[in-house]
């Protein structure tokens, strides 16, 4: 009894005599901590008490396109506990090729009456794409809140990372160490993240009185391999510096440089975009544009809980900004 008590209140952050006042029935705890215990207690897979086995936890859906990009997990984790610590239990859908679809996980967390729903990356950031399901939260009125940089017509509150700013940073970071031929390696030409990050680049060229050719941009899918076959086609036009819409897509960016015989930073450099984990245990280690991912997480939480406590909720896009970090990935350029 006594290692459960001290599990649970260190999983809430609370004292282990405010856990026994949860579990005993006794007054003098706010009903967001009772909430907070109950759910430690079932995440840590202990049982209720008898006279609190009646109550449900609440549930909310934490949809991600993907775990493979270490981005997600980090943003799964930072999510998922500050759901917990509002009492909340995150019901994790992710998604894998020939699975069960964006769709079919909102339509099996409407079936366990969610509380609301967090989307993390997914189907909303892309155009072409079909989104019928979030209208279906929306006509339900299910909380939702949207992580990065969704299309228009969507109102549902969203927290993004600066995409404009994150490219300028990058490329005014390529620019000062003297690259001249700078290429972009961006999602599919419907992702509504890398149009703004296109669109910053091409800002970025103007005011330094240049301009972004055509066949300096490349599309990819978010994998490693993707950003290998679409950086290639950019060593081989001579472009000396490179801007990725992700980490993954980076590292296979520096793939395709070695596999072509050029070194990282001697010859070509790279950035990435996520600071996600373990890029900097990468060889080289990878200078990339950090997403705030901590405060986003948070936010994404304060904005879903005040939804479901009837709060009138603002839905415009809070942008948060990013931060270039600078490691052993990029330098000047070799002089011919």
């Amino acid at each position: 009894m006594t290692r459960r008590l001290a599990q649970v209140a260190k999983k809430v952050g609370v004292s282990e005599a405010t856990v026994s006042r949860v579990l005993n029935g006794k007054p003098g705890v706010s009903e967001a901590t009772r909430q907070s215990v109950l759910t430690a207690l079932d995440v840590l897979g202990y049982e209720r008490p008898t006279q609190l086995r009646g109550e449900r936890a609440r549930l909310v859906g934490l949809v991600l396109p993907e775990l493979q990009n270490p981005i997600f997990p980090a943003f799964a984790e930072v999510i998922g506990g500050s759901l917990a610590q509002q009492g909340l239990t995150p019901v994790l859908c992710t998604q894998t090729k020939g699975g069960v679809s964006e769709a079919d996980y909102v339509a099996l967390l409407l079936q366990q009456q969610v509380s609301g729903v967090i989307f993390a990356g997914g189907l909303f950031a892309q155009a072409d794409a079909p989104h019928d399901h979030y209208r279906q939260l929306a006509e339900r009125n299910i909380p939702v809140v949207l992580v990065n940089a969704p299309i228009e017509g969507l109102d549902f509150p969203c927290v993004s990372c600066d995409d404009m700013v994150a490219v300028e940073q990058a490329w005014r970071h390529l620019s000062s160490l003297g690259h001249e031929r700078i290429g972009l390696v961006l999602g599919p030409e419907d992702h509504i993240p890398s149009r703004r990050k296109l669109t910053a680049a091409r800002t970025a060229a103007a005011s330094a009185g240049t301009e972004l050719r055509a066949d300096y941009v490349e599309r990819s899918i978010f994998s490693l391999e993707g950003g290998q076959a679409a950086a290639r086609r950019l060593w081989e036009r001579g472009v000396t510096g490179v801007i990725c819409a992700s980490d993954p897509l980076a590292l296979g960016a520096i793939r395709a440089a070695r596999r072509l015989g050029l070194t990282v930073p001697a010859d070509v450099s790279v950035v990435g975009f996520d600071d996600s984990a373990f890029m900097n245990c990468t060889e080289p280690p990878l200078s990339t544009v950090r997403q705030p991912i901590e405060a986003m997480g948070r936010t994404a939480v304060e904005l879903l809980c005040a939804q479901i406590q009837g709060t009138q909720t603002d839905s415009s896009e809070l942008l948060f900004e990013p931060e270039l970090v600078v490691r052993g990935s990029t330098a000047q350029p070799r002089t011919s």
